[in-house]
């Protein structure tokens, strides 16, 4: 009974707990018990089954799995970048957001992707879900199975449109038809979306002229000295230019301006 410490013996032992949100921890003074959905300013808040929130300081006092804790701040988060990849200043982490009922179609698959890797953070902070389209041709069947509307518009982006071509033809057809006010077809003037990429990406000065004999994507991957022999190398190759892109710096200014236009288009009011 004369030995140091025989007053402690046997209580429990407070320890350090980092918190989380949704962690439920109890005040050992009031019994209140909830679940952690914030702290700020040395404050945390707890809400319990019954939705009734209380604030309590941060330090000692709580109960955690039925034994004391010291609820602790966690390290400070790596500093988060501050413009996204298509030069969006980037703002707090959000929830999800609800889809708006607009849609944006992409031809091509590798312009998919190459969308996705610059606008996709904005994307989804308007909430616009991009599809995939497979070819122009099949656009009108698209434009009325949608059923664009005032507050439900159709942006659509697509490959080489140029004056006199198919493609501008069947453009113009759907934004002339039954809901076009409510439809946006914008299209770049490259060959294909490879070439929107800056050539000195690629470690070229500028993308080279390819004979009509020659698939354009095959003669590429020649000068670039990659494999082509088959669907899976030009896939490979795409992946390579793709890896080179880090911001909307590294692509030519009428793909920028196309993708710009269609956003602006389906999240404008109205």
């Amino acid at each position: 009974m004369l030995a140091s410490g025989w007053q402690r013996a046997g209580r429990p032992v407070t320890t350090d707990l980092v918190i989380e949100r949704g962690q439920v921890v109890e005040d050992a003074t009031s019994g209140f018990c909830g679940a952690v959905i914030r702290w700020e300013n040395g404050i945390v808040v707890l809400e319990d089954r019954h939705r009734r929130r209380r604030s309590f300081a941060l330090g000692a006092g709580f109960l955690y799995e039925g034994r004391p804790v010291a609820l602790k701040l966690p390290a400070p988060a790596a500093r988060r970048p501050t413009r996204s990849a298509s030069g969006s200043v980037t703002g707090p982490v959000e929830r999800a957001q609800v889809a708006r009922p607009s849609r944006i179609f992409v031809e091509g698959r590798h312009d998919a992707e190459l969308v996705e890797k610059i606008w996709g953070d904005d994307l989804r902070h308007v909430g616009v879900v991009v599809e995939y389209l497979g070819g122009i041709d099949d656009l009108p069947a698209i434009v009325a199975d949608f059923a664009p509307e005032r507050g439900r518009r159709l942006g659509v982006l697509v490959d080489h449109l140029v004056p006199g071509s198919k493609e501008t033809r069947i453009a113009d057809a759907v934004t002339s038809g039954r809901g076009g006010a409510d439809v946006l077809v914008r299209g770049h003037p490259f060959v294909d979306i490879w070439q929107a990429v800056k050539p000195e990406r690629v470690g070229l000065t500028v993308w080279p002229e390819i004979p009509r004999s020659i698939e354009w994507k095959h003669g590429i991957c020649d000068v670039l000295r990659l494999p082509h022999r088959d669907q899976a190398d030009i896939a490979a190759a795409w992946q390579q230019i793709l890896g080179r892109v880090r911001t909307w710096n590294d692509l030519e200014r009428p793909l920028l301006t196309c993708v710009e236009e269609l956003i602006d288009f389906v999240t404008a009011v109205g």
